[in-house]
Parts: structure tokens; C-alpha cells; sequence
């Protein structure tokens, strides 16, 4: 087995959670059993074959009509099949071990999956009869019930203290929270450029051989995309530019840091051969153009991070458009 020897750059890594809110609206029968749910209430839906849904199912499943027919069923029910979870995650329901159960409520014919707060497996079996316990505030996700508990009778429902919007006619809407955390290792080439911005450089490479020979890529890459040739160099790039496309953004969107309207643009630097996206501020957004000179605004030396966040924005350096013939190429 050959000696593979240690890289010459230090590779970085930090964790990485990405989060957004996906928010949607539950129609006319989802958002039927989320009321119920804030009310304390658990509805299922009566199919044509006599039998009842929980959760609810927008459309009956043996004639696909339009499902009208919704009715309460009992917040008790028998434990048909289960699981331990001895170390929970977040967001799982329990911050200490419990069990994952299908729960057939009474009055049900399909069994709701949820959690099971016991204290050890031992505690848990097939058949066991289970009750509801509701959280004091409900918003009508199924996270309203906290979870089940041993029990064959129904538990008091505490009052609903959740401030609730004013006017659902048009139906509930919810929105569920989506968040991915993992550790980013970035490679060699990413390594000395996130070092470089951390010290107010901008760096890239130019690729030694092959298709992509002579091209100099920002960000650097480890080797061409076009044929995997090797880099040559790392470049100490200027911080000025040209514009080669934009889009001015008119649309508001949930957590907008920039009041619309702007300008998100490719941006060439001097002396690359490839361009990136990034804000373009400090000017009208109708007054952007392509060839716009541009160059970098950049946050105070005391808040730099490994981050291209480092650079606010780009404005406009007032020096003359550059010809077109120059980043034809690259838009």
C-alpha cells in the first residue's frame, strides 16, 4: 500500500445547518382535523366502505371522491405495533428515551403513528391502550399531542394559549421547520481561499494543463471541471470587476435581508476567467447594465470570517463600461 503524505494545505471544516420554513396551506380537510386538534379534538374521515381514516384523507380511498364526511374519534386507543427509541434526536418529540407506536384510536380502522412516553421498553407491548396527552399550546400540527401515555380513559385538555391567526377561512396554514446540519470539510483549493478572504484576499488558481490551460477560476478550484487537470498557481486576485448578466430582484421573499428592488449579477474579476454571483448595491437597480465596472464593499476588517459574506456588496466604480467584445465570452 503506497504512503499517502499529508496534505500541504490545512483543511477546514466547520458544521453547516441549513434551515428554512416550508409553509403551506392544509386544504379543506387537513385543516379540519388541525381546528380539531387545537381544540383538543382528533377527526378522522368516514370512507364509502364504512370505515374511518386518522389522520384524514382528502379523498376516499375506494372511490376517490372528495372526502366530506369527518368524524371524531376517541383520544384512546390500542397499540398495534411499536419500537424503542433508546437515544433520541432532536426534533423528536422526547428529549429521554420512548417508544414509536401505531396507535388505533376507538373509532378508527387505521392506526396514527406518534410517541409513547414510558419509562423502558418493559413498560411497552402490543395491545396496551394508550391515551392522548395535548400540549397547553396548539397551532394544529400533530405535535399538539405530546405524546401517549398508559391509560384507558381520556385526559383532562388543557386550555389552548397559542395566539392564532384571526382569519383562516381560506384554510390553515402551517409551516414546518426543515433544517440539515452536517460537517463541511472543504478541500485544498477552497481551504486557501476561504484563508485568503478571512484575510481580505481574494484568491484564485490558474489550471496548469490540458482544455482549461491558462484559465484562472474564482472561487479556486482543485482541479478543471472540464477534464480534471491539475492547478498550476494560486493567484492573488484584484477586487475589481465587471458585470456580465444580471437580474434585478423585484419579489419580496420570507427572510429577505434587502428591501426589493436589487440586483444579483455575475461578476467577473479582473484577470479570471470565470464569473460569480453576488449583490450589486450602492447605485439604482435600473442604472446596473452589463460592462458595469464594479468593485467590492467590504465589511469591517474586525467582522471577517472564512466567508465570501465577507464582501457586503459590489457598487459601481464609475470608470467607462468595459467593451463587450472583452467578457463576451463569459456570459
Amino acid at each position: 500500500m503506497a504512503t499517502v503524505p499529508e496534505p500541504s494545505t490545512t483543511l477546514l471544516s466547520a458544521p453547516l445547518v441549513n434551515t428554512f420554513g416550508y409553509t403551506r396551506s392544509l386544504g379543506p380537510v387537513l385543516s379540519q382535523f388541525a381546528l380539531a386538534l387545537r381544540e383538543g379534538r382528533i377527526l378522522g374521515s368516514k370512507n364509502s366502505d364504512g370505515t374511518v381514516s386518522v389522520p384524514p384523507v382528502e379523498f376516499d380511498p375506494h372511490t376517490l371522491a372528495a372526502t366530506e364526511n369527518l368524524v371524531e374519534v376517541a383520544p384512546v386507543g390500542t397499540v398495534v405495533t411499536w419500537t424503542w427509541q433508546p437515544e433520541p434526536a432532536d426534533p423528536q418529540p422526547a428529549d429521554r428515551p420512548f417508544a414509536w407506536a401505531l396507535i388505533r384510536l376507538d373509532g378508527a380502522d387505521t392506526a396514527l403513528l406518534h410517541a409513547v412516553a414510558v419509562d423502558s421498553p418493559d413498560h411497552m407491548s402490543t395491545g396496551m391502550r394508550v391515551r392522548a396527552e395535548f400540549r397547553p399550546v396548539r397551532t394544529g400540527l400533530i405535535t399538539d399531542i405530546a405524546h401517549f401515555v398508559p391509560g384507558d380513559a381520556p385526559a383532562a385538555v388543557p386550555a389552548n394559549t397559542a395566539e392564532l391567526p384571526a382569519d383562516e377561512s381560506a384554510g390553515v396554514v402551517v409551516t414546518t421547520p426543515i433544517t440539515t446540519a452536517i460537517t463541511h470539510s472543504a478541500a485544498a483549493a477552497e481551504s486557501v481561499f476561504l484563508e485568503g478572504i478571512k484575510a481580505g484576499k481574494l484568491i484564485g488558481n490558474r489550471i496548469a494543463s490540458g482544455v482549461d490551460e491558462g484559465r484562472v477560476y474564482f472561487p479556486p478550484r482543485d482541479v478543471s471541471p472540464a477534464d480534471g487537470a491539475p492547478s498550476a498557481e494560486f493567484l492573488e486576485l484584484p477586487d475589481t470587476g465587471v458585470v456580465t448578466t444580471f437580474c434585478i430582484v423585484n419579489v419580496p421573499f420570507q427572510g429577505q435581508r434587502i428591501t426589493p428592488p436589487y440586483v444579483a449579477a455575475y461578476v467577473l474579476l479582473d484577470g479570471t476567467d470565470i464569473p460569480f454571483l453576488h449583490l450589486i448595491l450602492d447605485c439604482p437597480a435600473d442604472e446596473v447594465r452589463m460592462g458595469m465596472r464594479v468593485q467590492a464593499v467590504w465589511l469591517p476588517e474586525d467582522e471577517w470570517e472564512h466567508s465570501m459574506g465577507n464582501i457586503s456588496h459590489f457598487r459601481p466604480t464609475g470608470e467607462p463600461d468595459a467593451d463587450y467584445q472583452s467578457y463576451q465570452e463569459y456570459v
